[in-house]
């Protein structure tokens, strides 16, 4: 695990952290999701596990920063489900454990990274709280939360709250144009539009070519609602664009058509999909776009629980409903 370079709105938060004259044993980084918890709690982790630290960072060439470069490091424990959307289960804070109850083997620190906290359940959290009620010297806790609300309460009252804040627009738009050189000032802030303003969040967007997919998906509601092109057809061209995206999306644009439906303003971060959410409020009955939201949430769950969903049905469906939304009356 690399030392991740400090992202320029967590400098102060750093800043107090480091300069703490008597440490907790555990911390709860909260804060919303793609502004760079996960880098601070890697940056902490490994200033935590350095011999020689100095300057409020790691050394980055004592034996224990070479250990943790190279993934190796036998004090450092890192704690997540077995698979992305999982619950963390008892046995893996079993294990958590009986690390914190060895002996460290580098004669420093223990570090614990527990990320996502929030996943775990219940009983996984009951058998955590000991630890954090009778903490072992010299071991270190690290939470990560992007949803703290889901913790139990107990959890939370144990740990020291270091509530991490994202990048004021300007700067986030300054640092993404750094990250991303070459691309146009209009793409990056539809890129962090479609981030809800969460800098890293934008950048994994564009790494999973976002404007391109959602470029497609765009066309085709358009040549759908103009009887261009079918419903299978249309779920067949676009079954490569992610399904949680895809489903994200849709519920952005209800929500836009739900106040649009009201005569409320709204406007579209996708230019685009403007004038096709005005036309489609026209004709959208206010009973059919709820129904159609509560679907859209029922399956955004289901695919967050990785149910076993046949993607070719769900797609075919979720392009039916839209489609009716947008019939005329």
């Amino acid at each position: 695990m690399h030392e991740p370079a400090l992202l320029p709105w967590h400098a102060d938060a750093w800043g107090q952290l480091v300069g703490m004259s008597n440490l907790p044993h555990a911390f709860l980084l909260v804060g919303p999701a793609g502004i760079g918890k996960r880098a601070f709690a890697a940056r902490l982790a490994a200033w935590l596990l350095c011999l020689q630290p100095r300057d409020g960072q790691a050394c980055g060439s004592c034996r224990s920063c070479l250990l943790r470069e190279a993934g190796s490091h036998p004090d450092l424990f890192q704690v997540g489900p077995e698979e992305e959307g999982k619950q963390i289960r008892i046995e893996r804070i079993r294990n958590l454990i009986d690390f914190i109850n060895q002996t460290a083997q580098q004669g420093g620190r223990k570090v614990v990274l527990l990320d996502p906290a929030d996943a775990m359940n219940q009983n996984a959290s009951n058998a955590l709280l000991k630890t954090l009620e009778e903490p072992a010297q010299d071991t270190f806790l690290l939470l990560v939360s992007d949803q703290p609300g889901l913790l139990l309460p107990t959890v939370r009252s144990r740990c020291r709250h270091l509530s991490l804040s994202g990048p004021d627009a300007t700067s986030a738009l300054d640092w993404l144009r750094e990250s991303l050189s070459g691309l146009p000032d209009d793409q990056l802030a539809l890129l962090l539009a479609l981030a809800g303003g969460a800098p890293l969040r934008a950048l994994q967007l564009h790494e999973q070519a976002v404007l391109e997919h959602l470029e497609r998906v765009v066309t085709g509601i358009k040549q759908l609602l103009k009887d261009q092109v079918s419903v299978s057809v249309l779920a067949d061209r676009l079954k490569s664009v992610p399904l949680l995206l895809l489903v994200d999306w849709l519920h952005d644009w209800t929500l836009t058509l739900q106040k649009l439906k009201l005569g409320l303003p709204a406007e579209c971060a996708v230019a685009d999909m403007q004038p096709v959410l005005g036309y489609m409020a026209r004709h959208a009955a206010a009973a059919e776009l709820q129904a159609w939201q509560d679907w859209l949430l029922q399956h955004r769950r289901m695919l967050l629980t990785k149910a076993n969903l046949n993607q070719t049905l769900l797609l075919e469906s979720l392009w039916l409903h839209w489609k009716r939304l947008g019939k005329r009356r």
